[in-house]
C-alpha cells in the first residue's frame, strides 16, 4: 500500500554523525547548494535523493516503494516497508528508524475491464475536497490530503518507464490517497516515525483510512427514465428534471453549471444550494435512477484490496 515517504532524521538522533562530513560520502553524484548561510549537499542512493544539511538528512519527494522494489506498479507491504527502512538505515550509516514521517502515499492498482475514464464520471463529490478532472486523472484535493485516480499504464509510459509485462495492453486504474500534512493530526499521534509504517495497529489504520476515504466520494447513478412510472404532475416533474440533467451532460455538469452562475450572480448562495441539493437528492431515487456497473465494479476490487491488506 505505502508508495512515496518523505522523512527527515534530526541531528538530535544521531548526535555523534557529521551529516555534510560523513553521510554525504555515502552518496553518489552530489551536488552543493548554499542558501543564505547553509550548505546543503544532495546526491542519491541509487535511485533514491537524499539532502544533507549540518542539522538533518531528507527523503523526500521520492518513489520511497520503487526505490526498495525497483518497480514503478508494484506498493510496499508491512513486511516491505520494514526492510526498506533498515536498508536505508544500512546504506546511511544512520537510525532512520527514528526519522519522522512528514508524507505518506497510500495506493494500489486495479486491472479494469473499462479504459479508467469510464469510471471517473461516475466518482462525484467528496465533502472538504476540491474536484478536479484532468486529461489524466481524477483529482481531490484539500489543505491536507490529496486523492487521485489515474490511468497508471500511462503515467508510467510518460514518465519514459517501462511498464511490466503483465500490466501490458490492461487498463490499469490506481487510487492513491496522499496525506501531505498534519499527519500527527489525522493519525492521532504526538510524531509519526519511520518504525511505525510496520506497526500493525498503524498500518491497519493508515489501509481504512484509504479505504473509508473511497467510500465517502459521492458515486453518481445512471439516470433510468421510465414514462410508465408518470402517474402524478409530480412524477412528471421529476422525469422532466432527469431528461434536463441527461441533456447537460450528467450531474455533474449540473452542479457545475449551478456553482458558475452562483459566481456570476446570477443566483444567490440559497438558490444555488436549494438547487444543488434537488438535484442530488433526484439523482439519487432509487426509482429513477441506479448504481452503475462501473462503480459496482469498483467498489468491488477496492473492498477486495482492502481485505487483503487490513
Amino acid at each position: 500500500m505505502y508508495d512515496n515517504i518523505d522523512l527527515v532524521l534530526n541531528k538530535d538522533k544521531a548526535k555523534n554523525v557529521d551529516f555534510l562530513g560523513e553521510t554525504s560520502c555515502k552518496l553518489n553524484n552530489t551536488s552543493v547548494h548554499h542558501f543564505e548561510n547553509n550548505v546543503v549537499i544532495s546526491g542519491y542512493i541509487d535511485n533514491l535523493k537524499v539532502s544533507i544539511t549540518e542539522n538533518n538528512v531528507k527523503i523526500k519527494d521520492n518513489s520511497f516503494c520503487k526505490w526498495y522494489l525497483q518497480d514503478n506498479f508494484q506498493t510496499l507491504n508491512k513486511s516491505d516497508v520494514k526492510q526498506a527502512i533498515q536498508k536505508l538505515s544500512d546504506a546511511l550509516s544512520l537510525p532512520m528508524e527514528q526519522a519522522k514521517v512528514f508524507r505518506i502515499d497510500v495506493a494500489d492498482n486495479f486491472v479494469m475491464q473499462n479504459d479508467f475514464k469510464a469510471y471517473l464520471q461516475h466518482l462525484g463529490t467528496l465533502n472538504h475536497y476540491s474536484r478536479f478532472e484532468q486529461a489524466r486523472g481524477l483529482y481531490y484535493s484539500n489543505s491536507n490530503k490529496q486523492i487521485i485516480f489515474y490511468d497508471k499504464v500511462a503515467e508510467t509510459k510518460a514518465k519514459g518507464l517501462d511498464v511490466p509485462e503483465m500490466y501490458l495492453n490492461r487498463n490499469i486504474l490506481r487510487y492513491e490517497l496522499r496525506f501531505k500534512k498534519r499527519l500527527t493530526k489525522t493519525f492521532s499521534k504526538n510524531e509519526i516515525v519511520a518504525s511505525d509504517l510496520h506497526q500493525e495497529q498503524f498500518f491497519n489504520n493508515i489501509v481504512k483510512t484509504w479505504f473509508n476515504t473511497y467510500k465517502q466520494i459521492n458515486k453518481v447513478n445512471d439516470i433510468k427514465l421510465n414514462y410508465d412510472m408518470v402517474k402524478t404532475v409530480k412524477e412528471f416533474q421529476k422525469q422532466a428534471t432527469l431528461h434536463y440533467i441527461l441533456e447537460r451532460g450528467g450531474e455533474l455538469k449540473t452542479l457545475d453549471e449551478i456553482n458558475q452562475a452562483k459566481l456570476l450572480g446570477q443566483l444567490t448562495r440559497k438558490q444555488a444550494f436549494d438547487l444543488k441539493q434537488q438535484i442530488k437528492t433526484l439523482c439519487k431515487d432509487k426509482l429513477l435512477t441506479g448504481q452503475s456497473s462501473l462503480i459496482n465494479e469498483l467498489d468491488a476490487k477496492i473492498k477486495q484490496s482492502y481485505n487483503f491488506y487490513n
